[in-house]
């Protein structure tokens, strides 16, 4: 028997953050009875409903790296009709991306149908490094390096400190470009943390994602994570978890 949340989560649902918040609101129902209690366990037989919809135990597991494009939001619908991450991606079970990348942001992104891997890798305190390259309006100086790598005060709390490295300058056309490892996801963190500094990015790319990279994933591209990857992220010994 397996804890009602957990049994959710893997169904990919939700993540188990979630399944428990449907829990608790009365949402989940096992053999037509609402439960709410936390701690409940079920077995393999048992009908479980999500807002009364029956969920679809042991389905395959889907571990996506994607490259997002420019102009696509990391959302499985848009109120707005925008292209999203899911019509990229040719699978019919339905996945959902593991936290976001901002509409003009390209880059490293996941995608799971797995609840619990989604909450392990957004969970605060894993602290998984995000690698990112910024086309910076401006001249990024070395006191502005350090305060970065510090931490800056963004909706009034500071950041974590962070690992940065100036790549360039073009003093010509008065841009910088910047390499910055954060392992927060704070809405527009990135783009906050120069806006401090009276910085605009111009460009926001993610290109690293614990040990994972972009290599070989063309813009607008996909893989399938390999089940080395997948439990190397999953380990508390491996990658930057």
């Amino acid at each position: 028997m397996e804890r009602l949340q957990k049994v959710i989560a893997t169904s990919g649902v939700c993540s188990r953050r979630k399944a428990e918040e449907k829990i608790i609101n009365n949402k989940v129902k096992v053999n037509g009875k609402v439960i709410n209690t936390l701690g409940f366990k079920v077995r393999q037989s048992d009908k479980i409903e999500v807002d009364d919809i029956l969920i679809e135990k042991n389905k395959q597991l889907y571990y996506i790296l994607l490259n997002k494009p420019r102009a696509v939001v990391s959302t499985t619908k848009d109120e707005k009709n925008r292209k999203t991450v899911i019509d990229i991606i040719n699978i019919k079970e339905r996945i959902y991306p593991v936290g976001r990348l901002d509409y003009d942001t390209t880059g490293l992104l996941l995608l799971t149908n797995d609840g619990d891997f989604a909450n392990m890798l957004m969970h605060p305190s894993n602290k998984i490094d995000k690698v990112y390259i910024a086309k910076v309006k401006g001249i990024v100086t070395g006191y502005d390096v350090k305060r970065l790598k510090n931490g800056v005060i963004i909706d009034g709390k500071r950041t974590s400190e962070a690992r940065v490295k100036l790549k360039s300058i073009d003093k010509d056309k008065k841009v910088s470009i910047v390499e910055i490892t954060i392992h927060e996801g704070k809405n527009h963190q990135i783009k906050k943390m120069f806006s401090s500094l009276g910085l605009d990015v111009l460009k926001l790319k993610r290109t690293g994602y614990s040990f994972l990279t972009l290599d070989g994933v063309k813009v607008g591209e996909y893989r399938m994570l390999n089940q080395k990857e997948v439990k190397r992220l999953y380990s508390k010994n491996g990658g930057n978890i």
